[in-house]
């Protein structure tokens, strides 16, 4: 049995056949679907040390600190961390872009510093930055 077309011309087919290239795009996808999950889950991170350049502060902003003890400085003042949210939204009032860099000790506790974040968001501003010193050669 013949394929082909109804009339009898001995003309070739000119279509081309796209059933067997979908049905690879289809086994593609499933792989693609199925390998996406894997890559983004497998990843380790080994965070680089800091390098930057000096900036200039911006005026209008605040400096919270977090010593090596996890004292709490706002502009060079210690605050306690239930007074800091207070404080911020205070500050906040007086600025609606102020603008909070926080400087922290390398060996403060990581929940520390997320707490220092939070209160910061919780405060309501919206513009974090983060103080490092230059890496020595």
């Amino acid at each position: 049995m013949a394929f082909g077309r109804l009339d009898d011309h001995d003309e070739p087919m000119a279509e081309m056949n796209v059933i067997p290239l979908v049905d690879v795009m289809l086994v593609l996808l499933v792989v693609f679907i199925v390998a996406a999950p894997v890559i983004t889950h497998s990843v380790t991170l080994d965070l680089p040390k800091a390098s930057s350049e000096r900036q200039d502060e911006d005026p209008e902003a605040v400096t919270l600190s977090l010593d090596s003890q996890g004292q709490l400085y706002l502009d060079d003042k210690p605050v306690s961390e239930q007074r800091l949210e207070s404080v911020l939204v205070q500050a906040r009032r007086d600025n609606d872009e102020l603008v909070v860099y926080l400087r922290a000790d390398e060996s403060v506790p990581y929940r520390l510093v997320a707490r220092a974040m939070a209160s910061v968001k919780t405060a309501g501003i919206e513009r974090l930055g983060f103080v490092s010193e230059p890496e020595t050669p």
